[in-house]
């Protein structure tokens, strides 16, 4: 029986690493996609602007 409890551990690691991966893979793409495009876009936009903003009010 000491040969159960030696390989349990490492089973539960895989099937719980398989269950994170799929969950990564199944999140990209598709709707949520659109809203993480959005949202970076959205950032580099303000960055872009702020860099931008002291440049062109110089005395």
């Amino acid at each position: 029986m000491d040969y159960v409890s030696a390989l349990v551990p490492p089973v539960v690691m895989a099937v719980f690493f398989t269950v994170v991966v799929r969950a990564i893979i199944k999140s990209q793409g598709g709707p949520n996609k659109a809203k993480e495009d959005a949202a970076v876009d959205e950032v580099l936009a303000r960055a872009e602007s702020a860099t931008q903003a002291p440049h062109g009010s110089g005395a």
